[in-house]
């Protein structure tokens, strides 16, 4: 007996150092991979006078641990039917959805972007981990509600990436958002983390995003648990899910199956599933895009020295950032947006804008597959 237990106090110890070891893992590759700070790219960044109607007045307001987030209400001219506030993606500060609050305003919104915590324009060393994402949105809602800044009119939500899974998860804090637009986004906050996990590690996957689970929860506490689904029970927010098939950095199936699956006959939902349009330009007509990266590709062959050496990094940043000074086309980088798709989108505020109620379906479409 006494050997028996020291052989199972042994197999204890190994066991407990494995799992010690596989938790410090996970938690150095979540924090590689998505803890860091994030900032917009100059050369390519959009700019205010990229949009010959566009105002923007920037603000700044306070999140969960007294961090001051930069925010930014985009208008035209004229009495907004809406509020439309915009969550971005993981490695961009809302910039990158600049074109996007451009859309709304001309027709007829306000559109309320902000930096999350680690992001662009905002304060903190780094994100913290995904759960930040619905913390500084709860934020940013809270915020346009109740500073005195802004009409009282519906609020609603647009996102994109991290940015779609924060705005359908915040819906458990916010049930009085109208709508919500959600473009290739997850259900879980560890989900963002497994994509990547499984293509690099394949199988190992399995052994980490419990650690990852575990992690979030001591870190951000209850909101690490919060998912889309939840937000969804506890909300009457009609709901749009963009998804595109070939999306490789956040699949379908971790948020528009899981969400078709249980919506696909309710009113509030309506799905467009996209064929070849990817993830991060999933809803932009990339013509423009395409033909400058052939014509940088061209531009790389020219150069006299090996871009890819180390010795030769900061020669070659600088060479990059000239280059795409002198050649961007600004009023082509500004006007990318596929207009069919986001006519589509304001056509689903617009509903609830002009109604009383969230639960009101007006003859849309529930699943839309447009050939975009």
């Amino acid at each position: 007996m006494k050997k028996f237990g020291k052989v199972a106090a042994i197999v204890g110890i190994i066991l407990a150092a494995l799992v010690f070891i596989d938790y410090g893992f996970s938690v150095y590759c979540y924090n590689s991979a998505i803890n860091k700070r994030y900032e917009t790219y100059e050369p390519t960044s959009l700019k205010i006078s990229d949009f010959p109607d566009l105002t923007s007045t920037r603000y700044q307001f306070t999140s969960d641990k007294g961090q001051k987030l930069s925010g930014y209400l985009y208008s035209t001219e004229g009495t907004p039917k809406g509020i439309v506030v915009i969550a971005h993606g993981l490695g961009s500060g809302h910039n990158f959805y600049m074109e996007a609050a451009n859309f709304f305003a001309k027709h007829g919104y306000y559109a309320f972007a902000y930096d999350v915590t680690g992001n662009d324009s905002s304060e903190g060393k780094s994100i913290g981990g995904i759960p930040q994402g619905v913390i500084d949105l709860d934020s940013a809602i809270t915020f346009v509600e109740e500073s005195g800044n802004f009409p009282k009119i519906p609020i609603m939500l647009f996102g994109h990436s991290w940015g779609a899974y924060s705005a359908c998860s915040v819906l458990e804090y916010h049930p009085e958002v109208k709508a919500v637009i959600a473009v290739s986004g997850c259900n879980e906050s560890s989900d963002v983390f497994e994509v990547g996990a499984r293509q690099e590690a394949g199988s190992l996957a399995a052994l980490m995003v419990p650690c990852v689970k575990v992690h979030e929860r001591i870190k951000f506490g209850k909101v690490a648990g919060a998912t889309a689904m939840k937000g969804f029970e506890n909300s009457d927010a009609r709901v749009m899910v963009v998804h595109s098939e070939d999306d490789d950095v956040v699949g379908i199936n971790y948020g528009y199956d899981i969400y078709y699956d249980k919506y696909k006959n309710d009113p509030r939902f309506s799905f467009m599933r996209l064929k070849d349009n990817g993830h991060s330009y999933v809803f932009d007509d990339t013509t423009y895009i395409d033909e400058f990266n052939e014509e940088f590709a061209g531009w790389l062959d020219t150069l006299d020295y090996d871009y890819a050496d180390r010795d030769n990094e900061e020669q070659f940043i600088k060479d990059k950032a000239d280059y795409i000074h002198k050649n961007l086309d600004r009023q082509r980088w500004s006007n990318k947006l596929d207009t069919r798709m986001f006519d589509q989108f304001v056509a689903f505020l617009d509903n609830d804008a002009s109604s009383k109620s969230a639960k009101v379906s007006a003859g849309w479409m529930q699943v839309l597959d447009l050939g975009f």
